[in-house]
């Protein structure tokens, strides 16, 4: 699963990218939630809880059902 889902956040990357930001993948738990970090401009800006959970949550749930959430750590 977890190589599924680093190809889905390549899927995902560039737009973070345009930005100035990025993401990466640190963990599939056995809670089913993936755990990414926010780099970059994305790391710091107010937004980023809305990309994390309305943007790269949204496209790996819809893809991957069995996702519980998707949470950001440091």
């Amino acid at each position: 699963m977890e190589e599924k889902i680093k190809a889905a956040l390549e899927n995902i990357r560039p737009f973070l990218q345009r930005d100035g930001g990025d993401v990466e993948f640190v963990e599939y738990t056995q809670d089913q939630v993936v755990l990414v970090r926010l780099k970059g401009h994305c790391a710091g800006c107010p937004y980023s809880q809305m990309t994390i959970k309305q943007g790269i949550e949204t496209l790996l749930r819809e893809q991957y059902p069995e996702i519980k959430a998707v949470e950001a750590v440091a």
